[in-house]
């Protein structure tokens, strides 16, 4: 019985299947398909080489740019540090020379006056010769940040003493000018 089911499935297959059928045989492999395939394959890993190269060459221009930029803000710093410096040297030159020739000050306060002023200019040049050796050689090992954040503290220290010299210079002036005050009103002459 199995045998006739088996033999009728064969026969119903046969008879419905197409006349026509034709087996596909050996399957054929275009060579063209595969060297062009690596190709492009060696090309992409050419291009993915280049393209790492080239990331790597842009991390390096940036780390040279940074360095750059944090050497520039250093310049600037000193470079602003300087001019607070001769500004103050100037003030205390030009204010100093006008105070003391006044004719209101005693001779026991030009002593008092000079140190005060020449306080300032010593503690100046010193912190100048600082921050020289400090950028001249590597003594303390700063890093870039460390030396900028040193450079923007001594940069404000100048123009807090170019603020004090401006404030002693002016409350000098006041002192000058209340003397004078004082004088005119001590020798006017009075007609009652």
């Amino acid at each position: 019985m199995k045998s006739n089911k088996i033999i009728i499935v064969l026969l119903l297959i046969v008879n419905l299947a197409p006349l026509n059928m034709k087996a596909q045989g050996m399957p054929v492999y275009d060579n063209t398909n595969f060297i062009s395939l690596a190709k492009s394959l060696i090309e992409s890993a050419k291009q993915t080489s280049q393209l790492l190269q080239t990331v790597n060459f842009l991390k390096q221009q940036k780390d040279r740019i940074e360095q750059v930029n944090t050497v520039i803000k250093q310049l600037n710093a000193v470079k602003t540090l300087y001019k607070n410096n001769q500004r103050l040297y100037n003030l205390i030159q030009d204010d100093l020379r006008e105070i003391l020739n006044s004719p209101h000050i005693k001779p026991e306060e030009i002593v008092r006056i000079s140190e005060s002023f020449d306080a300032v200019i010593t503690t100046s040049l010193e912190d100048l010769d600082f921050v020289n050796q400090i950028l001249s050689s590597n003594l303390l090992k700063m890093t870039d940040a460390e030396r900028a954040i040193f450079l923007r503290e001594k940069e404000d220290d100048s123009k807090a003493m170019v603020v004090e010299v401006t404030l002693k210079t002016k409350r000098y002036k006041d002192i000058i000018a209340f003397r004078d005050l004082q004088d005119r009103i001590n020798t006017r002459e009075t007609n009652y």
